[in-house]
């Protein structure tokens, strides 16, 4: 079987592009994987998916166990087949979720025990159990179980949840075991604080993993503090290994991370916020129900080329929103995920070449001009 592998392939400054190998298929870094929370990416078919230019998407532990159930999932044949999903799927150890969506929750050394939000029926989730359920997933890219506090946290708080992730990080190895063509991925934590970063970077690296997440971010620090932190944070991990930063982001996020080193990202945002009438666009955020746009016989984009921009007017787009047709839900979310990939497949070319300060300087020239003007 074909192993699990990572070829850096070139650097233009801390940015990168290279290839990470799984059985299943290859991904190309900086790699976008669009979120697919109930074995979905939501208002899109699969194949609509890979089309976009998707190498890999995103699963979601907490939401699966729950329902259908991983148990369920693994006697129907696994999560890609299941879904009908041939690439390779990342799924998150559940932790965040936990968190953030679950209701009465107890936290211990052993793990959380919480009521379900579907119909609150009480679960444990330790370390062991979350590999066990992405094992019965089938997941190409395995997270280990970690604890994320919400920031602003106090040192003490971050400190401590920081060091139980990583006692859970060296369960999550162990009970992880021995699966080949398949990759355990650990996550520093440790908050804005570059100490305790170091502290969880050499935790895990010690332990040993085939890939490295920058997790605790975009949990309401902002942008600039964010970068702060990763100006410091991707570079205390191994060279040699990819590098994912959990739940990032808009477009200018997603290239300011790859300028900081950063492989791999996810993020709910283009889909949700195409079923939301937002679309991004190289010239911005263009807001589809403003009625700006109900005469307006123009593209949303006139370079892209996905079925949205080739096929429909701004005007049609306004009217199946504001009528709330399911068509307007697909056709912004397939035009997002489309931006996402061109971006990404920009970025991995200016890499290579040698052009990435230019790339990004006409990147943020273009998003600044703005959308056109109205007719």
């Amino acid at each position: 079987m074909k192993k699990f592998s990572f070829d850096l392939q070139a650097r233009d400054g801390a940015a990168r592009t290279g290839v990470i190998s799984t059985p299943r298929g290859d991904i190309r870094t900086p790699a976008f994987m669009p979120v697919g929370t109930a074995a979905t990416v939501k208002a899109m078919m699969p194949e609509s998916v890979a089309a976009t230019g998707a190498d890999i998407l995103l699963g979601n532990t907490y939401h699966l166990m729950l329902r259908p159930t991983a148990e369920r999932i693994d006697r129907l044949g696994g999560l890609h087949k299941f879904m009908n999903w041939d690439k390779p799927i990342l799924t998150d150890s559940g932790g965040f979720q936990v968190m953030s969506l679950s209701g009465l929750r107890k936290l211990t050394e052993k793990g959380v025990t919480f009521k379900s939000h579907v119909d609150g029926s009480k679960h444990e989730l330790t370390p062991e159990r979350s590999m066990e359920i992405q094992k019965l997933l089938g997941s190409d890219i395995v997270m280990c179980f970690d604890e994320c506090p919400a920031l602003p946290a106090d040192r003490a708080r971050i400190a401590d949840s920081m060091r139980m992730s990583m006692r859970w990080a060296k369960r999550s190895r162990e009970a992880f075991g021995d699966q080949p063509g398949h990759a355990l991925f650990g996550i520093q934590q440790g908050g804005l604080e570059r100490d305790f970063r170091e502290e969880s970077a050499k935790a895990l690296i010690d332990v040993g993993f085939d890939g490295y997440a920058v997790g605790g971010l975009a949990v309401g620090e902002g942008q600039e503090a964010m970068f702060g932190c990763l100006d410091f944070a991707t570079d205390m991990l191994p060279v040699d290994r990819p590098r994912y930063l959990m739940g990032v982001g808009k477009p200018d996020d997603i290239v300011g991370a790859v300028a900081r080193g950063i492989d791999m990202m996810d993020c709910v945002l283009p889909s949700r916020s195409g079923r939301t009438g937002q679309v991004f666009t190289r010239h911005g955020v263009v807001n589809i129900k403003n009625a700006r746009h109900a005469d307006d016989p123009r593209p949303l984009d006139e370079a892209c080329t996905c079925p949205a921009c080739s096929n429909y007017s701004r005007a049609y787009l306004h009217h199946v929103f504001r009528s709330q047709e399911m068509i307007s839900g697909m056709l912004l979310t397939w035009h997002n995920l489309h931006y996402f990939q061109e971006i990404m497949a920009g970025m991995r070319d200016a890499i290579a070449a040698g052009t990435f300060d230019a790339w990004q300087a006409d990147f943020h020239s273009q998003r600044a001009q703005g959308d056109i003007d109205p007719l």
